[in-house]
């Protein structure tokens, strides 16, 4: 924390699309990062020591440009790292980098990050086609098309940016960019109710958070509509701020962190 440079690392030139640049954030878990690295070149998901910036292994992949981060997740006494893609989903060994378990992917240009809970993963995008994909991580090893691990999907009104929330068994997520909502039941795919218009927060790039039966979308224009969780549609309130908010809400304790166009803002008590 004295600002002394400890390692770096050169993991290469991405070769992406259009320019889109990178997106994918590194994931840190125990002593290791993990780096996911799909471009128009050689795609690869690698792990470096944390401390010393060494890379650990690396696994190629036969995927192009994605976005979506990857999630470790804690099984049996053992880590892996899911990936999304649009080939594949694949899950790998966080110890050794090699395939746990894969299955089909998602659509071109994956950005939402996956989530999970209570044994449940959930796997979506929304660029040129739709998918959701839910997918009980006891069943799922080798190749999952042939072990029943997927239990629902649906191929409508995903997202292309902004990531679900799973928050106590209820998977909320928006279509497109846009301030439509829909929450589904985890464990049975059915809807609770689906494209419930935002009103106020038209446009919607950040990724939903909640929070003590609450749950936060973030807008475009500054505006923040807050409601009720649960298998209702509530309004609880309508915040708006001078600003525009791209980036995702930060919960830390008692208080949530918004980075705007013009100022970070922190609000609590």
């Amino acid at each position: 924390m004295n600002g002394k440079l400890l390692w770096e690392k050169d993991l290469g030139d991405k070769k992406m699309r259009s320019e889109f640049g990178e997106g994918q954030t590194p994931v840190l878990h125990g002593n290791r990062i993990v780096v996911q690295w799909d471009h128009q070149g050689q795609s690869f998901i690698t792990a470096l020591d944390k401390l010393t910036g060494n890379e650990l292994w690396r696994t190629n992949r036969q995927e192009i440009d994605s976005w979506g981060t990857p999630l470790v997740v804690e099984r049996d006494g053992s880590a892996q790292v899911i990936a999304t893609a649009m080939n594949k989903v694949t899950s790998y060994d966080l110890a050794t980098g090699k395939v746990v378990w894969e299955g089909p992917g998602l659509t071109m240009n994956p950005i939402p990050s996956s989530v999970y809970d209570d044994g449940i993963l959930i796997a979506v995008a929304g660029f040129r086609g739709n998918r959701l994909r839910a997918i009980r991580l006891a069943d799922a090893k080798g190749d999952i098309t042939t072990t029943g691990a997927e239990i629902w999907s649906i191929d409508h009104d995903t997202p292309y940016v902004p990531s679900p929330l799973l928050y106590d068994g209820i998977v909320y997520f928006l279509k497109s960019n846009s301030g439509i909502l829909s929450a589904y039941d985890v464990k049975t795919g059915k809807p609770h109710y689906a494209l419930q218009r935002l009103e106020g927060v038209p446009n919607v790039f950040a990724s939903p958070v909640g929070a003590k039966g609450r749950v936060y979308f973030p807008g475009q224009d500054g505006t923040t509509i807050v409601i009720k969780h649960g298998p209702a549609f509530e309004v609880l309130a309508k915040n708006a701020l001078d600003d525009g908010f791209e980036a995702s809400p930060a919960l830390v304790e008692s208080e949530m962190y918004l980075r705007g166009r013009k100022y970070l803002y922190s609000i609590g008590r």
